[in-house]
């Protein structure tokens, strides 16, 4: 998972001398694959480094390690790169000459999931490193959360914005609009369970489904008793089935396993109920091999997770989005297992 990043991994010198992006996508040799599957995209995205900032914080608070926090430094400085000046975040870079790319529909300035998770991202780094920009980027960045709408899906990264900015600084706005955004999730359910947006038709599809454990969490941070049961419930109704058939779905992502595991240890934080861990644990498992492919999805001597499987074949790819949440999902075996990782040297940008 970190050596196949490490891989991917490029520095971007047009942004800064220590700006690190990820290649969206690998094949199975390895080779990075810009990403094309909606009109021309780019190389790199400000959801995948995001969401790696997210990774790399953690892993640096579990050990403390200085490649870590340099690691964050790095993409720190390319998701600060990609806002303008009106507070939105472009999501893709062209070529590692960090050219934007400002029409294409995955990338467009102000998008509902890169910038809900580039918000995020920020929101948590402003916890480990003391960086003025960071303050400068959130400011900017909140008006798009507190006055446009969002589907359900995106509201919930806001509403975990929202509490990891709970832990930094104090923005009465935010406090204000978080039981909103709550009843805004309550209010889209198809009896219990929370659906990612209104038309959506049966069992919600679990790619970028947070709700459940972003309930869970505003739950305890505002004494809300009424959340936890709404998620709880939720919960029982979507998860124990997909998790105890190993994810046996005619496609399933590493991204949708990770949702799955965060859903449900944010739960057992939050109601100290061991069945919660349990189910984590059994997810997770997909990774190993408990899963329609009877393959692990996890490859242990190759350092990557590969990027899902369809019916019962394993995709051979492996891009940033699935070693990324593979390694959230896995976060305490890297945590481990980080002492026998080689950081290489990140890969100067081709030609």
């Amino acid at each position: 998972m970190l050596r196949q990043l490490t891989r991917l991994g490029r520095a971007v010198p047009a942004i800064s001398p220590r700006a690190v992006a990820i290649a969206v996508y690998a094949d199975e040799n390895g080779k990075a694959i810009a990403a094309a599957q909606s009109g021309v995209e780019g190389v790199a995205c400000v959801d995948d480094a995001a969401r790696a900032l997210e990774l790399y914080g953690d892993l640096w608070r579990a050990t403390k390690l200085q490649w870590l926090h340099d690691w964050c430094e790095g993409l720190l400085d390319f998701v600060l790169a990609m806002q303008d000046d009106e507070g939105r975040w472009i999501n893709f870079i062209l070529d590692w000459d960090a050219t934007k790319n400002l029409e294409g529909k995955t990338s467009l300035p102000g998008g509902e999931f890169w910038q809900a998770r580039a918000m995020l991202a920020v929101s948590r780094t402003a916890e480990i490193i003391d960086d003025d920009r960071i303050g400068v980027a959130i400011k900017k960045g909140l008006p798009l959360l507190l006055e446009h709408p969002a589907a359900p899906d995106v509201r919930s990264l806001h509403i975990l914005t929202a509490l990891a900015l709970s832990r930094t600084v104090h923005e009465p706005a935010l406090r204000k609009k978080l039981p909103e955004w709550c009843e805004e999730l309550l209010e889209c359910r198809d009896d219990v369970i929370f659906k990612n947006w209104d038309m959506e038709v049966g069992t919600p599809h679990l790619w970028g489904h947070a709700q459940e454990g972003a309930m869970a969490s505003a739950s305890t941070y505002m004494d809300r008793p009424d959340l936890l049961e709404s998620a709880r419930l939720s919960a029982e109704m979507l998860y124990p089935d997909i998790i105890r058939g190993g994810f046996n779905e005619a496609s399933t992502l590493p991204y949708d396993v990770w949702t799955t595991v965060d859903a449900m240890q944010r739960l057992y934080v939050a109601t100290g109920q061991s069945l919660y861990d349990e189910r984590a644990s059994m997810a997770r498992a997909w990774f190993y091999g408990r899963n329609a492919a009877n393959r692990p999805v996890y490859d242990r001597r190759k350092g990557r997770v590969h990027d899902g499987i369809d019916g019962e074949q394993l995709n051979e790819n492996s891009g940033a989005e699935s070693n990324i949440v593979g390694a959230q999902a896995l976060l305490s075996h890297v945590v481990d297992t980080i002492d026998h990782y080689v950081l290489e040297e990140v890969a100067k940008p081709t030609a």
